[in-house]
């Protein structure tokens, strides 16, 4: 049977392990949205996971509204995560970036514009901002002819992840952002060939996966979907008739690995009763399937050795942790995270968390 201590080929990425960082948005790029140099040492002490997958990186200006996340469409960002890039490699690790459009989820107060989504709504909640939280705006809908360049902005942005050192890119398709907005009726209420039935709300992700397929290759390309349960106020009524077909469509266009962020009635962040869908994808995409939220590692194990997934995903525990496959493989106890310094911008909380034998 496989073990998380094993390694894997995600695509054209060899990982030494099956101990996924999964993406963790901690807001220590500048306000211009580029990364800098505290990023290098955060990333490089994490180079132990079997894949690092990159904090959620804006694809554009309008895509961005996180204050100080980085972005990946400039030359001035490319060259900054260049020194990110070649330091996990230098500790033998692999990073791919999550190429990330936010939908409804930014402010203008960020970003300069008003929010763009499926269709015209609000997210419930609070934006982060630079002022501090603020009230959702409402989003206006994407108009078809501007479909064309969201797409050129994948392309863009994947061709830039290559160039400045990534293993390749993740597509975020999950949590409520862009993507997960035209997938899911809660938010989809167009009447065009982007709306209603489940094939053409699907359409968009799979013309973002073809364009980045087509860029930088199917073995570079993975996508994160969330199908079960609400996520920032988007959801679906029938989420097996969406998230099933999608990723059959995946499969189909040869991505080389999926990840599922997958809530249960516990969850720490989003709690949900309906049933996980894993089981249900698993049959129609038979590729690498990484799965994530809320894994302990005799969970993690258990997934893996019964070939449900092939490699779990670990947020919150990376903070703290950044030997983390270490502590796993020797029974080390886990440090806790400090919740407070999640998205401050400074070293405290980020890269001062000791390792094991320090």
């Amino acid at each position: 049977m496989p073990s998380l201590f094993d390694s894997i080929d995600l695509g054209a990425v060899h990982a030494a392990n099956r101990i996924i960082m999964s993406p963790l948005t901690r807001a220590r790029a500048t306000e211009g949205a580029v990364p800098t140099p505290l990023m290098v040492e955060y990333y490089a002490q994490r180079a132990g996971a079997g894949l690092i997958i990159s904090e959620a990186t804006g694809i554009s200006r309008e895509g961005l509204g996180w204050p100080w996340a980085p972005g990946i469409w400039s030359a001035e960002q490319v060259a900054a995560w260049k020194p990110i890039t070649k330091a996990v490699h230098e500790r033998g690790g692999k990073i791919v970036c999550q190429l990330w459009h936010m939908g409804r989820m930014v402010h203008s107060s960020v970003t300069g514009l008003q929010p763009v989504s499926a269709s015209p709504t609000t997210a419930p909640g609070q934006s982060h901002t630079y002022e501090g939280k603020k009230p959702y705006e409402e989003a206006r809908e994407l108009r078809i002819d501007e479909i064309p360049r969201i797409l050129a902005d994948y392309e863009n942005a994947a061709r830039n992840a290559i160039e400045a050192g990534f293993d390749g890119v993740q597509i975020h398709a999950a949590n409520g952002y862009l993507i997960d907005e035209f997938l899911r009726d809660g938010t989809n209420h167009r009447k065009d060939e982007y709306g209603g039935a489940p094939e053409n709300r699907i359409r968009l992700l799979r013309e973002v996966t073809e364009r980045v397929v087509a860029t930088i290759g199917a073995d570079r390309t993975s996508v994160r979907l969330s199908p079960n349960g609400d996520t920032q106020g988007t959801d679906d009524s029938a989420p097996e008739k969406v998230f099933v077909p999608a990723a059959k469509v995946l499969q189909d266009l040869g991505v080389a690995w999926l990840e599922l962020r997958e809530p249960g009635p516990e969850g720490t962040f989003g709690k949900t009763d309906e049933p996980k869908l894993s089981p249900e994808i698993r049959k129609v995409f038979s590729r690498p399937l990484v799965l994530n939220q809320d894994y302990t590692l005799e969970d993690a194990q258990k997934a893996v050795s019964s070939g449900l997934a092939d490699a779990v995903s670990f947020g919150r525990k990376f903070i703290a942790n950044p030997d983390l496959p270490r502590r796993f493989a020797e029974d080390i106890p886990l440090a806790k995270d400090d919740m407070a310094t999640w998205y401050s911008q400074g070293p405290k909380g980020y890269t001062d968390y000791p390792f094991a034998d320090e």
